[in-house]
């Protein structure tokens, strides 16, 4: 396989029927700076998409994939969505600010940023044809929810491709937006088990009208999260420290699901010098320990290290325990729980129910970061950022399974605060590892076993990422990238 898609040219001939397709479907592309910062999106844009509903499969609605939407996701803010955690729920006097991307359209969820930017550079450089070519999702759940919305607004065929053990909301979806119910393909097991995926989609790669946008590899999903996600956490962080100039951003804490979101790690370090922490499960500790197993964070990486991934500008990691997860997904959205922080704890009831806008791996993201604080002792003044990639929306029928097995005769007050003194007051700071130059190494060489002897990339390729120098040539191409979807607007028309 090929490492990188170049921003030029490779097949004019496929090029030109994307544009006509696109022409017909009256699709304009925003340009990756246009999402980054969305104060570049012409006005006339700006005014349309104001009549359109966030979740309609419609063109305006790829003017809307960024960090800036408000709580209705119809208008757009000036600082993206965040809270910042109060010392009271969290035990710890460094603020942990978590970026919301629920407020994202269509799916409800980050990952829709990172299916844009991974089908985009195929459509300009013609790599791809809408009229003809299946774009094949492989994911746990967001991405491929994010995939098949955009293949729709493309007028395309997405097909999404997940373990049967996800969510069912995550299908409830699916159902909804695809074509034919032939274009959800369930591989065996759960959030673990992405090498099933994998082995589906090499199946798939036989047929040459599938073209598969693997979020895992595509560099392209590294990419928009170091120029988009960056930015959104860049900005949010400016405007905490104009009421609080002491602030520093000490940290970045985000699971590595396809290591796409943690690229945001690489930009605040480089312009902050944040320490970059990577979360994983306990029961899947590959980073950790170069383990397997199974666990229910869904969304987070599982027992393989992504080519996307720069492990060797990653400082810390840290493991959290799904049951943390399942546990404080109940106690944040239930009654019994609900009450127990408002009234025993004395938490504010508007940030116990912000809690709405938090699914499960934004869960884990918060208790590592909890972990991380915990570590360095960490102070008033020193920042921690973190990202809720969804909303505790997708994991209802979760919440209730977990119900029934741990708590079948029902969830109260007094087990609340048990949940609470355990995953969120009793954290300590276990399963917490930092990286010297040879665990980097190690983590680093896991990836062989995946990407050089299942997946066909060259050993040269591989090692070539190691070195800083490669990650910085991918943005180096930002502006190419930027050049060639206007050209392909122009050519549109639209």
């Amino acid at each position: 396989m090929s490492l990188t898609i170049k921003p030029e040219i490779s097949n004019p001939a496929r090029r030109q029927l994307a544009v006509t397709q696109l022409r017909a479907a009256g699709v304009k592309l925003p340009t990756w700076s246009e999402l980054a910062d969305p104060d570049l999106i012409p006005s006339n844009i700006g005014s349309g998409k104001k009549l359109i509903a966030p979740d309609a499969p419609d063109a305006l609605n790829l003017w809307r994939v960024h960090w800036y939407n408000d709580a209705s996701r119809v208008g757009r803010v000036t600082v993206p969505g965040h809270i910042v955690l109060p010392e009271a729920l969290t035990g710890v006097r460094a603020p942990i600010v978590v970026l919301l991307g629920c407020r994202f359209p269509m799916i409800g969820a980050h990952k829709v940023l990172a299916a844009y930017a991974c089908l985009v550079p195929r459509l300009v450089t013609g790599q791809f044809d809408p009229a003809h070519d299946r774009a094949i999702w492989p994911s746990t759940g967001n991405y491929c929810r994010g995939g098949v919305a955009i293949s729709r607004i493309l007028g395309c065929r997405g097909v999404a491709v997940l373990p049967a053990g996800m969510s069912t909301e995550r299908f409830e979806w699916l159902a909804r937006w695809v074509r034919d119910p032939s274009d959800v393909i369930r591989t065996p097991g759960t959030e673990s088990n992405v090498k099933e995926i994998y082995d589906k989609c090499a199946e798939l790669a036989c047929d040459p009208d599938n073209v598969i946008l693997n979020q895992f590899s595509e560099f392209a999903n590294y990419l928009i999260h170091y120029h988009c996600t960056g930015a959104a956490f860049e900005r949010v962080f400016s405007h905490l420290r104009s009421a609080n100039t002491g602030y520093r951003l000490k940290a970045f804490v985000s699971a590595t699901g396809s290591a796409g979101t943690i690229a945001a790690g690489d930009r605040l370090k480089a312009k902050h010098g944040a320490i970059i922490c990577a979360t994983e499960a306990i029961e899947c500790p590959t980073m950790l320990n170069n383990g397997y197993g199974e666990h229910n964070i869904q969304g987070i990486g599982d027992k393989h290290i992504p080519l996307i991934h720069n492990v060797m500008n990653t400082d810390f990691v840290a493991g959290v325990t799904d049951l943390a997860c399942d546990s404080l997904n109940v106690l944040f959205q239930g009654n019994a729980g609900r009450g127990y922080l408002t009234g025993r704890r004395k938490i504010d009831p508007a940030m116990v129910a912000s809690f709405d806008d938090i699914g499960i791996s934004g869960l884990a993201n918060i208790v590592a970061a909890i972990k991380l604080a915990k570590h360095y002792d960490l102070g008033a003044d020193d920042v921690i950022m973190t990202v809720a990639t969804d909303s505790a929306q997708l994991y209802a029928s979760e919440r209730q399974s977990f119900i029934r097995r741990r708590y079948p005769d029902g969830f109260d007050e007094v087990n609340a605060g048990e949940v609470f003194s355990r995953h969120l007051e009793g954290v300590v700071d276990d399963h917490v590892l930092e990286l010297t130059h040879t665990e980097r190494k190690r983590i680093f060489n896991l990836g062989y076993y995946t990407w050089v002897e299942q997946q066909g990339v060259s050993i040269d390729d591989f090692d070539r990422r190691k070195g800083q120098k490669f990650w910085q040539g991918l943005v180096d191409e930002l502006p190419a990238w930027d050049s060639m979807i206007t050209e392909f607007n122009a050519e549109t028309g639209v």
